[in-house]
């Protein structure tokens, strides 16, 4: 039986402001939803909590973990004198206050009593005995993943699921069944199969018959192992072959220094990035305005002033820049590094590997010592042919019992859900959803969902510092469209800033070029018409950084 949950259907879901685990299969999208979610509430003035059980987790969705977001910490328990003490600081005080949707990702690795720390954290602090406080909870993860990391041998692992928080939070289960990961295949079944705890003799053998492949699609292939000494000793071993010099870049930080060290912890970046022309490597964050994702594997040809150039597996050439890390809060940045967004990649850990997509790897899971591991590690790679294996135990194909019997409870409660809202009158889902927009924007301080423009949207996430290309791709715009709404913003008097504009479409000499042909054209009138400059110009622009650059006159 099939969940068959679709992201429309799970977003609808969210937007009525229930509570929601969302989970589903590596690749399902669920980092996606959260951000076409995050995206909505933001729009409507609300705040959100993005926070995770990792630091690596958090650095993915620009959050921070959910023990630093919550004061919990390290702390394994905490008595109600000692929640009264956390909330002595008022920057907790005033976070817990104004959150009004907090996501939790990668569940998965949370224990369960650190669940309900939180929980009980949060209904002191917002003076509501209602699970959370009363605030929407979203859990994302998938539990057939990294289980939470054992504090002792002799202490079980629990799950957040058997959290007496969750249980009385009783979120909608939203399983995601479409995968935009894995081609369909013989790969994919081999990981449903481990899913739902029968692994057969065929899948063991279609595993076996990936043991040292080689082909030319390999080259550059990262190779995943399950513990860090091999993978330190391979990357420094194989950079030393290279011959030639080495380029050195250093991470530089800001902000408090405890902060700092949380970031640099989370994040996949070296301190010390060491690298020469030919060394393989691998992104580690997110940038789809030049073309790269955190998995996106490379080789170093070349080096600018900027940094590296970077070819890719697919051909593509990318000149490397300095990427930034931080820690929010309050709409200030407590905590900020920069490094270049590569690491050495001719081998990394099983557990770093997670929420990453390969299009090759090399795994070694001889070594496996935990369930998930196997599961995980063959989860990053998008189809069989890319993948080689080295060694496999009999641990890579191991689930957790508890799992696999939660998971068909969640299935089953997913089928439900989607039933449920199948069943429900159209009507009376959107005024729950308009309810509960109503009540964020009431929260919040806007007065209206509806009265809040698009392009008044836009103008927040300007005036936020974001791009102009993660506008667009956070609400589903076109650049173009966004590009119209600053014009429309700068007519209406806004002071919008255009500095960041321009660096992501245009260099001081192009603007000037443009705007100089612009002047000739139109020497004694502001229409400014884009065709005629087109025509002048040539094919050395497009319409929309033609629309860029007059920006820059229009402001005058």
């Amino acid at each position: 039986m099939i969940a068959n949950m679709t992201q429309l259907e799970a977003l609808n879901i969210l937007k009525t402001g229930r509570s929601v685990f969302l989970t589903g299969s590596a690749g399902s999208g669920k980092t996606y939803l959260l951000n076409k979610y995050i995206a909505y509430i933001r729009g409507l003035g609300g705040d959100v909590a993005i926070t995770a059980s990792t630091g690596i987790a958090a650095t993915h969705m620009g959050g921070m973990t959910i023990h630093a977001w919550s004061g919990l910490g390290i702390s394994d328990d905490l008595s109600e004198s000692d929640i009264y003490e956390l909330l002595d600081r008022p920057h907790l005080k005033g976070r817990f206050a104004r959150t009004h949707v907090l996501i939790i990702d990668e569940v998965s690795m949370l224990h369960d009593f650190q669940l309900d720390l939180v929980d009980a954290i949060l209904r002191i602090a917002r003076k509501n005995d209602e699970p959370f406080g009363g605030m929407q909870v979203i859990f994302c993860g998938d539990f057939f993943q990294l289980p939470p990391i054992a504090r002792s041998y002799d202490m079980p692992v629990a799950f957040a699921f058997s959290a007496r928080s969750w249980k009385e939070r009783a979120p909608v289960v939203c399983y995601l069944e479409e995968q935009h990961r894995q081609k369909e295949g013989e790969l994919l079944d081999i990981l449903n199969a481990m899913r739902s705890h029968t692994v057969e003799d065929k899948h063991r053998e279609i595993l076996q018959s990936r043991m040292g492949k080689t082909s030319v699609s390999h080259e550059g292939g990262t190779k995943l192992f399950t513990h860090n000494v091999d993978v330190d000793t391979i990357n420094l071993r194989e950079l030393e072959k290279i011959d030639g010099p080495s380029r050195e870049y250093d991470m530089t930080s800001k902000g408090s220094a405890k902060l700092v060290m949380a970031v640099k912890k989370s994040c996949l970046a070296p301190e010390k990035l060491l690298l020469k022309k030919g060394a393989r490597v691998m992104f580690v964050k997110n940038n789809f305005e030049q073309g790269y994702v955190n998995g996106t594997l490379g080789t170093v040809i070349g080096f600018d002033h900027d940094g590296p150039i970077v070819q890719t597996l697919t051909g593509k050439r990318i000149k490397v820049t300095t990427a930034e890390w931080r820690i929010d809060d309050e709409g200030k940045t407590k905590a900020l590094i920069s490094q270049i967004p590569l690491r050495l990649a001719w081998a990394i850990t099983v557990h770093k590997s997670q929420g990453m997509s390969l299009d090759t790897a090399e795994i070694d899971l001889s070594k496996c010592f935990e369930p998930g591991m196997g599961y995980v590690a063959l989860s990053r790679v998008r189809s069989l042919e890319g993948l080689l294996l080295s060694g496999i135990n009999d641990m890579a194909f191991a689930v957790h019992p508890d799992v696999h019997e939660a998971d068909q409870i969640f299935r089953e409660a997913s089928i439900q859900a989607r039933e449920d809202l199948k069943a429900l009158d159209p009507k009376v889902l959107k005024d729950a959803q308009d309810d509960f927009a109503s009540k964020i924007c009431e929260l919040a301080g806007t007065k209206s969902a509806k009265k809040k423009s698009t392009i008044e949207t836009t103008k927040d996430y300007l005036l936020a510092g974001k791009s102009i290309s993660t506008i667009a791709r956070e609400r589903d715009l076109t650049k173009e469209t966004v590009i119209d709404h600053v014009e429309k913003l700068i007519a209406g008097g806004i002071d919008i800033s255009l500095t960041l504009i321009k660096k992501e479409f245009l260099t001081d000499k192009q603007v000037k070029e443009i705007c100089d042909g612009f002047e000739e054209l139109y020497p004694e009138t502001r229409s400014y018409a884009l065709s005629p400059v087109k025509e002048k110009l040539g094919s050395k622009y497009t319409f929309l950084q033609l629309r860029v650059a007059r920006l820059f006159i229009t402001k005058e």
